[in-house]
């Protein structure tokens, strides 16, 4: 099965092990990217981990409306194997029953606890 994440390799081979807790992403994009997956497969405890201590929310509940048709990573700013800090812009694609949306974020990750997190993200940012 392909990666929801559009990085061509399989789910078992990308975000799989991250969503099953067997490895962590290396960097911001690779946990950027395990997340749409998340949001894909509706592994909503798996965004909960994810998500920085200082912004996650109490509770997180899987939206069964969107059906996620595709990712685009934009832009990435730091957020290496070796950074504290990391900026990635995306567009993901989703379809809730005949029309077509796009979520466009440039979302802001930090490493806590040895391991990158989501801080939060703008939404439609400006280039």
């Amino acid at each position: 099965m392909p990666c929801p994440c559009g990085s061509g390799h399989t789910l078992a081979d990308c975000c799989g092990p991250f969503l099953a807790g067997t490895a962590a992403p290396p960097t911001a994009e690779a946990l950027m990217r395990s997340r749409y997956t998340a949001f894909t497969q509706g592994a909503v405890d798996y965004l909960r981990t994810t998500w920085h201590s200082s912004t996650r929310p109490h509770e997180i509940a899987a939206d069964p409306a969107p059906t996620w048709i595709g990712l685009k990573i934009l832009t990435t700013k730091a957020g290496g194997p070796e950074a504290t800090e990391g900026w990635v812009e995306f567009v993901a694609r989703y379809r809730i029953g005949r029309r077509s949306f796009r979520l466009h974020e440039r979302s802001h990750f930090v490493r806590e606890d040895g391991v990158w997190r989501y801080v939060d993200g703008v939404l439609d940012p400006l280039r």
